[in-house]
């Protein structure tokens, strides 16, 4: 019997996977008569309450002569609001990842003092094993970003001397070596896979002692290593957006429910990498890219909003793109009027595209995001306002920033990590129960036939 290829599809496999789903579809009907949460939300988007969080808040309704209605949103890094954090480093022109970092685990701002031993901290614990790079990395690249960094963080499992200990200075340690080891995850991984799967130079850069977690990135990932102040900053910046949003998020609640079953870091933080991966969730920003450029492609006059109306109707209707239905960096889980994320974003995206030459760009960017809420409002039935999200502009950003579209999620997972931990660590200091919710049975009770006699 001949061996086959993991990536062969045979008529066996169409025939059983058409009997699979004919025996799985139900009846759309017996959600509604369940009252079942699908996506753990009500109907108006809502989600269904399943814990508790001091690590971060979003706001996005207020009371208003004693009803909710919907408001700016707003979001809160343990009590403080993001848009003086963000204010604060500006003001200061200086990197904050680092100290947000601080912030996300500890439950406080550090002061200079603390800020500098935990910055030295994090630069000793960036390093990777002996040869992990080689035996690891580039010996089994992969075209996936996101399952190359979870194939090394499960792999570093292996060299760690008290993998499965999960007391709580353990797993502190794991976090923050994890924290630090992203980046250099990520940038390996992608010139690994440049350089095997698609024949280009390879380079493998160290990352230098001085140098915030924003600059890391850029100077691994550069042949030359040249990256602009500008650059910098405004790459630092969207790393701290992206850094927490919440125990609700898809990412987040799996850190919850898998440290919830006393699992180990590695396995945790794989959980998390693999559904931040889904186009639904982290993968966004990489499809909203790939709408624009499809756009830019179809759409003659970029100026012509009638134009581009109707080819965001098309990507409604599935005649565009994807087909999906989806015009992707539109809308948001929780927020209704605005993502406070984005509406900070969207301010540096405009001064970096002033920089590069990008300015065109922007403004197709700009009344796509003024048009697709009226175009879905005239096409769908929403339950909520739709405004853009903080997906929307990240793909611009990182292309400006010659960052390749493999990397964007993993960017974003580079941020998330931070959010990760601290959410892990919450769980393990409150937890106790495995987080188990209920799934009703609708299948009937079958009568056992014999094999012979089927």
């Amino acid at each position: 019997m001949p061996i086959r290829e993991y990536s062969d599809i045979t008529p066996e496999i169409n025939v059983l996977a058409s009997k699979m789903e004919a025996n799985s579809v139900i009846d759309t009907e017996l959600y509604k008569k369940y009252d079942v949460k699908r996506g753990l939300r009500d109907l108006d988007g809502k989600g269904v309450l399943t814990g508790l969080t001091d690590i971060s808040t979003i706001k996005q309704n207020k009371i208003v002569d004693g009803k909710v209605v919907p408001c700016e949103g707003e979001l809160y890094y343990r009590g403080y609001n993001v848009n003086d954090i963000i204010d604060g480093i500006v003001a200061d022109d200086r990197f904050g990842f680092e100290e947000v970092v601080y912030l996300l685990l500890f439950g406080e701002m550090p002061n200079s003092e603390e800020l500098k031993s935990f910055r030295n901290l994090l630069v000793q614990y960036r390093t990777l094993p002996q040869n992990f790079v080689r035996d690891v990395i580039l010996k089994a690249p992969s075209e996936d970003m996101m399952n190359s960094i979870a194939r090394s963080v499960l792999t570093l499992f292996c060299y760690d001397k008290n993998p499965n200990d999960i007391s709580l200075n353990n797993v502190l340690r794991q976090s923050i070596q994890l924290i630090s080891v992203f980046p250099m995850l990520s940038v390996y991984g992608y010139h690994s896979y440049n350089h095997y799967l698609r024949d280009k130079s390879l380079y493998i850069h160290r990352a230098e002692p001085s140098m915030s977690t924003a600059e890391v990135i850029l100077s691994l990932l550069r042949p030359d290593r040249k990256y602009t102040h500008l650059e910098a900053k405004v790459l630092d910046m969207a790393l701290i957006l992206h850094m927490e949003h919440g125990g609700g998020n898809n990412s987040t609640f799996t850190t919850h429910v898998v440290t919830s079953s006393g699992t180990d870091t590695y396995s945790a933080i794989a959980a998390a990498l693999a559904s931040l991966k889904g186009p639904k969730h982290g993968g966004a920003n990489v499809k909203v890219y790939y709408m624009f450029e499809d756009m830019k492609k179809n759409v003659r006059d970029w100026d012509d909003e009638e134009e581009i109306s109707a080819y965001l109707e098309k990507l409604l209707d599935k005649q565009a793109f994807d087909r999906k239905g989806l015009i992707y960096g539109m809308g948001h889980a929780v927020y209704t009027i605005s993502d406070p994320r984005q509406v900070i974003l969207k301010g540096s995206v405009k001064k970096l595209a002033e920089v590069e030459g990008y300015e065109r760009e922007f403004k197709l960017y700009e009344k796509v995001e003024k048009l697709a809420p009226q175009v879905i409002g005239k096409k769908r039935k929403i339950y909520k306002g739709v405004a853009s999200n903080v997906d929307f502009y990240s793909g611009l950003l990182y292309s400006m920033l010659d960052i390749p579209s493999e990397l964007y999620t993993p960017l974003f997972a580079t941020a998330r990590i931070a959010g990760w931990s601290a959410h892990r660590l919450e769980e393990l200091v409150n937890g106790g129960k495995i987080i188990r919710p209920a799934y009703m049975s609708i299948s009937d009770e079958k009568k056992y036939i014999p094999l012979d006699k089927r």
